[in-house]
């Protein structure tokens, strides 16, 4: 054997060895690209009512001008296009109900469980994501979501716009959870949703403050103790209802 030539057989070792190194670095660079491999998100246009998987809010009315943190909720899709439950066994599509947004929170992709398979689950839930029902795209979601919508009876208090929100992020189980219910998908926007203008803050809160000073020189002083009341027992029924009577609420 010549010297600083290494035979044939040692040769394949080594190279099957640099094979097997360099493997998982090739299965994490897949899985990197399918995280990476979401179409692109168009901007915001508040002027043509595109908001791109955003949560949209806007005040209801009579309800709001009462309880201004009470409004009506919808899910956009990946074009901007708003979803939102307004009716029984009815979907509205890109005609949002009460009036345009007036707060609007876009939500991250790659924080979704979008599994093309069984075995592709990146969440904790695994079977019973499946079973609940899952998504391969954020539109996908939002289709299945309105499909079973479309088979329910609205109701203010027990089955909403929330409702079909928090199933929409169930599907997708966002965040890495599937316990989206209808309170913490109103405290998600109310805390983190984002004013679409200043002309948004006043027809969201100047109703309210009109009722309250109407309401106080009229009435006096325990209409403000009535309008609180009112207040805590809607906050009250839905964290109740929500958590402790789970059969009523859809």
């Amino acid at each position: 054997m010549s010297r600083g030539r290494a035979p044939f057989m040692d040769l394949n070792r080594v190279y099957d060895v640099e094979q097997a190194c360099s493997m998982p670095n090739t299965f994490q660079d897949d899985d990197d690209d399918d995280v990476d491999d979401l179409w692109p998100l168009g901007e915001i246009d508040p002027k043509k009512l595109k908001f791109p998987c955003c949560i949209v809010w806007t005040p209801l009315p009579v309800v709001s001008w009462l309880a201004p943190f009470i409004g009506h909720v919808g899910l956009c899709r990946e074009d901007g296009v708003i979803l939102d439950f307004s009716g029984s066994n009815f979907i509205s599509v890109d005609d949002f109900a009460f009036g345009p947004p007036a707060r609007y929170l876009q939500l991250d992709r790659k924080l979704c469980c979008m599994p093309p398979n069984l075995g592709g689950h990146t969440c904790k839930y695994g079977y019973k994501h499946t079973e609940f029902g899952t998504a391969i795209t954020w539109d996908d979601a939002l289709s299945a979501s309105a499909r079973s919508c479309e088979h329910r009876t609205y109701n203010l208090f027990t089955c909403n716009c929330h409702s079909f929100v928090a199933n929409c992020l169930n599907r997708l189980c966002y965040g890495g959870s599937m316990e989206w219910k209808m309170v913490n998908v109103a405290v998600l926007i109310l805390m983190k949703g984002k004013w679409v203008s200043a002309s948004s803050v006043v027809r969201s809160f100047l109703p309210c403050a009109v009722v309250t000073c109407l309401g106080v020189l009229l009435v006096g002083w325990p209409f403000l103790i009535g309008l609180f009341s009112f207040s805590l027992l809607l906050v009250a029924w839905f964290i109740i209802a929500t958590y402790c009577f789970k059969n009523i609420m859809c």
